[in-house]
């Protein structure tokens, strides 16, 4: 024969709320003034995304050092601008 073992659930209805009803003044007005900020942080200048076709020991080497390796082939590309002007 089995035994009914009764629930160990808690009913919704039994729990003490101590959160704040948000729905109701003042939190309204503090929700709504609050800014919204999602995403990272506009950069003052913009990168243009292109496709560029590079030889594999060269993305191979640059990828070996971490993420970033992207921004890095930027830098080194933007020091040859420099030596050649």
């Amino acid at each position: 024969m089995t035994v009914s073992i009764p629930s160990t659930k808690v009913a919704l209805s039994d729990i003490d709320d101590e959160a704040p009803d948000l729905s109701t003044s003042p939190w309204v007005e503090k929700l709504q003034a609050a800014p919204v900020r999602s995403g990272r942080p506009k950069s003052p200048k913009t990168k243009v995304s292109t496709t560029i076709r590079l030889d594999q020991d060269v993305i191979d080497a640059f990828r070996a050092e971490g993420p970033g390796w992207q921004s890095r082939i930027n830098a080194a590309l933007r020091d040859w601008l420099r030596t050649k002007s």
